[in-house]
Order: C-alpha cells, then structure tokens, then sequence
C-alpha cells in the first residue's frame, strides 16, 4: 500500500510540474487573439490525420504530434507557431517538443479545436 501511495504521490508531482512548466513556454490565446495573429503564423493542428480530416481550422497544416519529432523541418523556427489539438492536452506536449528543439514562440487556442466557432474544412 505504502508503495502505491509513493508512486501516485510521484506521478501527482510531475503532473503538476508539467503543466507549470507547459504553461510557462506556451501562450494560451482566447479564439479572438488566435484569430488575430494565426495568419501570420504557422498554424498546426496536432491531431491525428482521422481528426483533422474530420474537421479543421481554414489554413491549418496537419503534423500529428505522434510525427512531430520527424517532421520539425516542415516547420520554421523563426515563425510564430499556433498549436491546437481537440481540447488543449496534446498541444503542451507539443509544445515542450519544439521547446527543446529552439522554438520560442509558442501558441495555443484556449479550450482547443472543440471551442472555435470561426471557420472550419472538412476533407470529403
């Protein structure tokens, strides 16, 4: 019992210094404020491929995050990046990604894809 306790007490603990941390290096920007600056910025869902097929912000580039770390080069590190997922959880874990790799200006659209009500494609 005593063990459990000590694993969940450690697996609590880095939760919580993950969402510190993701917070410090990424911006969350209200639907207004990434729609004032996504078109001079590199727009990236990081969804899975179904997701984004499904339904997507208008100009948006698909780059899944389970293929973030093999395609950065499609992405340019002295942009803005503007991250989305569905909900706003896979975008941290993006974001810490490109962190690492030198990127610094780090965006994402608060509540994610789930919450924009501008315009949106679908891939029939």
């Amino acid at each position: 019992m005593e063990i459990i306790l000590i694993t969940l007490g450690a697996v609590i603990t880095y939760a919580i210094i993950m969402f510190i941390y993701q917070r410090k290096i990424l911006t969350t920007l209200s639907e207004e404020e990434f729609r004032a600056g996504y078109r001079k910025a590199q727009l990236i869902d990081v969804r899975e491929q179904n997701e984004f097929e499904a339904g997507h912000i208008l100009g948006a580039r698909n780059i899944p995050l389970s293929q973030l770390k093999m395609r950065l080069k499609e992405i340019r590190p002295d942009k803005p990046v503007y991250l989305y997922c569905q909900n706003g959880l896979r975008t941290g874990r993006a974001a810490q990604t490109l962190r690492r790799k030198g990127y610094k200006d780090l965006n994402q659209l608060k509540g994610g894809f789930k919450m924009w009500s501008g315009k949106v494609k679908v891939k029939n």
